[in-house]
C-alpha cells in the first residue's frame, strides 16, 4: 500500500457550514486518529473527494444554498467509494430520507449523528470504519462469487446456520430463534448473507431456501431430543411463500422436528406487495400449522387493511425504530403504536434489534412481546443454543440487578 492511499485511509473530508463546529469536529478526530480536511461548498468537497478519494466523507445536510441531499447525489456521480456520515440538526424523519437515498445510490452510509457531536458517539461511529477497502477502488465481493462457485457450495455442504436467539419479555425465558444463512467459504472464512445473497439465481434461490430448512427443522429437533422446545423462524421470499412445494418441504420436515413451530418470516415491502399472499397459498400455509412473520415492520407503507385479512401470527418492529427508542420520541410513538396494533389484533410483537437492556422497560409497557439483538444475544451456532437456554439470560441478569421481579424460569 503506497504512501498516499495510506493518508487516505486516515483522512476525513468535512463539510460545514458553522466553523466553530467544523472546529470541535477536527479536534474529535484528530483524537480519535484521524486527519480531516475543511470544506465550507459543496464544490470544494468535490474536489477534494476528487484529488484525494478520503476514507470518510462528513457533511451536514443543511449549509448555505445548497443542501445535504444534493450533495450525496454528487458524491454518487463522482464515483466515491469511502463511508458517508451525516450530521444534522434537523427534523429525524429528513435524516432518514437522504440515509435512504443514499444507500439507493450505492453510496456506504454510516448512522447520522445528531449536533452537537459527542466524542464517544463519533467512536463508535468511526468503529465500523475497520477494515475497510482502499477508498479510491471499487467494492466488489471477496471473494469473486461465481454461479458454479454457488453451486460447488451447496455441493460441499459449506452453507450453513447461525441463530439469533429470541426471548419472551414478560419472562426472560429464551423462546425461540431466527435461522440465519452463512457461507463457510474455504477461502475467504464464515461470509454473512450480504455477500452472496444478491448474486443468487432464482433456481439457486429456492435451493438455498430448502437448505437453510431442511438445516434449520433438523437443529430443532436435536434441541427437542434434548428438551428444548424453541419457535423458529426462517427468512423466505414472496417467491417462496408462493412456491407449490414450500408446504410439503416444511410438512415432512416438521415430522421429523416433533412439530416444532415454524415462522416464515417475509419483509413488509413484499408482503403488503404481493397480492397473491393473501389468497390460497397463504391460507394452506395457515391450515397447515406454519406461521407468518411480517419482518422489519415500519420500514413500508402497510395497507392497514391488508395486514387485517392477511393470515399473520407476528409482526417484528424495525431495529431502526427500537435502536434509538430511548432517544427520540417519534420512533418510541411508532413503537407503542405497532405494539398497540398487534395487540388489537392478537398478533405477537417482536421488537428487534435491542442493543441497550435499557429500553426493556419502556417495551414491555407497550405491549411488545419478544425481543432479540446483539444487546441480549449475537447469533450463535446451534450447538451453543443449549448452552445458552441453561443459563440466565441477560434480561433476568439485568431484572435482578435492578431488584425487579425475575419471571419464570426458563
Amino acid at each position: 500500500m503506497n504512501d498516499l492511499t495510506m493518508q487516505a485511509q486516515r483522512l476525513a473530508v468535512v463539510l460545514e457550514e458553522d466553523p466553530d463546529a467544523a472546529a470541535t469536529l477536527s479536534l474529535q478526530l484528530r483524537t480519535l486518529g484521524m486527519e480531516s480536511r475543511y470544506c465550507r461548498h459543496g464544490q470544494h468537497l468535490i474536489g477534494e473527494v476528487m484529488a484525494r478519494r478520503p476514507q470518510l466523507v462528513i457533511m451536514a445536510l443543511e449549509f448555505g444554498q445548497q443542501d445535504g441531499i444534493s450533495m450525496l447525489r454528487r458524491l454518487a456521480e463522482c464515483g466515491y467509494r469511502g463511508r458517508v456520515l451525516l450530521l444534522s440538526g434537523v427534523e429525524r424523519k429528513i435524516v432518514r430520507i437522504a440515509e435512504r437515498l443514499g444507500q439507493a445510490l450505492g453510496l456506504q452510509m454510516l448512522a447520522s449523528l445528531d449536533k452537537p457531536m459527542r466524542l464517544i458517539e463519533l467512536r463508535e461511529c468511526l468503529e465500523a470504519l475497520a477494515p475497510v477497502l482502499p477508498p479510491g477502488d471499487v467494492p466488489a465481493p471477496m471473494p469473486p462469487c461465481r454461479i458454479e462457485e454457488l453451486d460447488r457450495a451447496f455441493a460441499r455442504q459449506e452453507i450453513t446456520l447461525h441463530y439469533q436467539p429470541q426471548f419472551e419479555l414478560a419472562s426472560g425465558r429464551l423462546s425461540g430463534v431466527e435461522a440465519l444463512v452463512r457461507w463457510a467459504h474455504p477461502e475467504a472464512g464464515l461470509l454473512v448473507p450480504g455477500r452472496f445473497l444478491p448474486l443468487l439465481t432464482p433456481d439457486q434461490n429456492r435451493h438455498l431456501t430448502r437448505r437453510v430448512l431442511q438445516l434449520a427443522l433438523e437443529d430443532a429437533a436435536g434441541w427437542r431430543r434434548a428438551g428444548l422446545s424453541l419457535s423458529l423462524s426462517v427468512n423466505v421470499t414472496a417467491d417462496d411463500l408462493m412456491c407449490p412445494e414450500l408446504l410439503s418441504l416444511v410438512s415432512e420436515a416438521r415430522c421429523s422436528a416433533g412439530d416444532a413451530p415454524v415462522v416464515l418470516e417475509i419483509t413488509e415491502t413484499a408482503a403488503m406487495e404481493d397480492e397473491l399472499l393473501g389468497s390460497e397459498v397463504a391460507a394452506r400455509l395457515h391450515l397447515g400449522g406454519l406461521e407468518v412473520s411480517v419482518d422489519d415492520f415500519g420500514v413500508g407503507f402497510s395497507s392497514l387493511a391488508r395486514l387485517q385479512l392477511l393470515p399473520i401470527s407476528e409482526l417484528k418492529v424495525d431495529r431502526s425504530f427500537v435502536s434509538r427508542l430511548l432517544e427520540d420520541a417519534q420512533d418510541a410513538a411508532i413503537v407503542e403504536a405497532v405494539a398497540l396494533l398487534g395487540r388489537r389484533l392478537g398478533i405477537r410483537v417482536v421488537a428487534e434489534g435491542v442493543e441497550d437492556l435499557a429500553c426493556l422497560a419502556s417495551l414491555e409497557r407497550y405491549g411488545c412481546t419478544h425481543v432479540q439483538g446483539f444487546g441480549l444475544a449475537r447469533p450463535m451456532p446451534a450447538a451453543d443454543i443449549m448452552a445458552l437456554a441453561g443459563t440466565q439470560s441477560p434480561m433476568r441478569a439485568s431484572r435482578a440487578a435492578s431488584g425487579a421481579s425475575p419471571g419464570s424460569t426458563p
